[in-house]
């Protein structure tokens, strides 16, 4: 991998974009070495977690790379969009915790990588935005359609018209960030947080996951018939019977992997 740095310890994996010199700018390359780690992970099952960041001081992913977007034809972007849309698709419905630590710009294809993890930590030195109109084009990486359900219609429309940079404390005040921390503890905090879900039940984070990304695709009707299907099938494995026996037999669950 020349573009991206897969480093796995005790149950985590952590996934660093690796292009300093452009601000960790995602090209095709980049693209799709990270759809190959996502891939690799997802195969592995000793990691239960994964934290996404950029590497250097200065940017988490600064966007796409503008420099090979602007030689593409109609049928090329549609491609490129696509290829991303896909692997962050990938991370999204990854069946492990999957948290961003914005380590700084997240803007464009940045801050929809960051949208597409179940979490988003920031550093206090994060920028958040979506600037794509300012060449002329759109969010093309699930920005449109992720910003949306994260903060609502009304501010996305605001941000994605207005292609505005706000920091990480607008970020949480709208819903964006999860957490804001100083830059020296991001890791460390994202890697607290990414311990506490590990002790919890493997297989209820995982079809908890898939109910909240598949019921924000249907209606609420059909939403509740996931949810309740999913909670019938948490009935069919040992951790449901070892936590409610913990919790009746007061002491703590020993959880197995999935």
């Amino acid at each position: 991998m020349e573009n991206v740095i897969l480093k796995e310890e005790n149950g985590i994996a952590e996934v660093t974009i690796n292009r300093p010199k452009a601000l960790n700018a995602l090209n095709s390359a980049t693209l799709k070495e990270l759809g190959q780690v996502v891939n690799e992970i997802s195969d592995k099952k000793e990691i239960k977690a994964v934290i996404i960041t950029g590497a250097g001081p200065k940017s988490f992913v600064a966007g796409a790379d503008i420099a090979e977007m602007s030689k593409l034809n109609s049928i090329e972007a549609t491609n490129f969009s696509r290829l991303a849309q896909n692997v962050f698709s990938q991370i999204e419905n990854l069946p492990k915790l999957v948290i961003a630590a914005v380590n700084g710009f997240a803007l464009g294809g940045g801050c929809e990588l960051a949208m597409a993890c179940d979490v988003r930590f920031a550093s206090k030195k994060a920028k958040f935005g979506q600037p794509e109109v300012n060449l002329g084009i759109l969010p093309s990486f699930g920005g449109t359609q992720r910003l949306p359900r994260l903060v609502g219609k009304g501010i996305a429309k605001e941000l994605i018209f207005s292609t505005d940079m706000i920091t990480a404390d607008e970020a949480y005040r709208i819903g964006l960030a999860n957490k804001v921390y100083d830059p020296d503890e991001l890791i460390e905090k994202s890697k607290e947080f990414a311990n506490k879900v590990m002790s919890k039940s493997p297989w209820g984070v995982r079809l908890a996951k898939a109910s909240i990304n598949n019921g924000l695709d249907v209606d609420l009707e059909a939403g509740l018939k996931y949810e309740a299907n999913s909670f019938g099938l948490c009935f069919s494995t040992e951790d449901q019977k070892e936590g409610m026996s913990a919790f009746l037999e007061k002491r703590k669950a020993n959880f197995k992997d999935c």
